[in-house]
C-alpha cells in the first residue's frame, strides 16, 4: 500500500496516516463570510481550505464545512485502499478534493 499525503493551501504535504484531528471554524476575517477547514498531524495544524468568499448564515457556512470535511474522510479512506502513493488536493473551483498520484505531482514545477 502507498503513502497518502494531502495538499495544504500553502503547498506543503501532511501524512494523512498521521492527521489526529479535521477541524472547521468560521472566516477569519469576517463573521459573516468564509470558513477554514484544517487538520492537525504531529501536533501542528495545517489549513487545507480558506474559503473567505462563501457567504450566508453562520451554520450555513458550518453545515458546507461539515460536507467537505466529510468528503475529505472519503477522499482519505478512497486513497488509502490505492497501491501506489497519492496525494490528495482540493480544488476550488470544483469545491471538491481530487486524487492524483505522488509521482504526478512530483513531476510538477511550482510557480
Amino acid at each position: 500500500m502507498g503513502d497518502v499525503w494531502i495538499r495544504t493551501i500553502s503547498q506543503s504535504l501532511v501524512r494523512a496516516d498521521r492527521v489526529t484531528e479535521i477541524a472547521t471554524s468560521r472566516g477569519s476575517v469576517h463573521d459573516d463570510q468564509g470558513y477554514s477547514l484544517k487538520v492537525v498531524a504531529d501536533g501542528k495544524a495545517s489549513i487545507l481550505i480558506d474559503n473567505s468568499d462563501l457567504i450566508g448564515t453562520t451554520g450555513e457556512r458550518l453545515e458546507h464545512a461539515r460536507r467537505m470535511e466529510d468528503a475529505l474522510l472519503l477522499a482519505m479512506d478512497a486513497a488509502s485502499g490505492t497501491n501506489s502513493s497519492v496525494v490528495i488536493s482540493y480544488e476550488q473551483d470544483g469545491e471538491r478534493w481530487i486524487l492524483r498520484p505522488a509521482s504526478e505531482v512530483a513531476g510538477e514545477i511550482a510557480p
